[in-house]
């Protein structure tokens, strides 16, 4: 199988399927440290990155944005002095799709410089 952070990012629309009870299991060793939560009853991916000062989590959070903005996917991100918490989830369907997976691993690709 493929890294998830190799894959491409797929158009979704509102019937695209949302990923199953098996596809979850079968994606989630490739983000370990990816939590999932449910906000409003919508299925999201939610990961925390520590940093040791603002400018390092801004950075962090700039580079977050061209990842998502190259793939057409784009998180809910806020940052803080210290930290900033990453969440993916598909509008279009209300929950999650196979493109939340890629953009979790993609975004743990982003070199670590700036985390502590």
């Amino acid at each position: 199988m493929e890294p998830l952070s190799k894959e491409r990012c797929a158009a979704c629309r509102q019937n695209s399927p949302r990923v199953t009870a098996y596809e979850i299991v079968q994606l989630k060793p490739q983000i370990p440290e990816w939590n999932f939560i449910e906000k409003a009853g919508v299925p999201q991916l939610e990961r925390t990155y520590k940093f040791p000062d603002f400018k390092s989590a801004i950075a962090f959070t700039n580079r977050v944005g061209e990842v998502a903005e190259t793939e057409g996917h784009h998180p809910a991100l806020l940052t803080e002095w210290g930290k900033v918490t990453v969440t993916w989830w598909t509008h279009a369907i209300s929950g999650l799709h196979r493109n939340d997976f890629i953009m979790a691993a993609k975004t743990d690709a982003i070199p670590n410089q700036f985390s502590t």
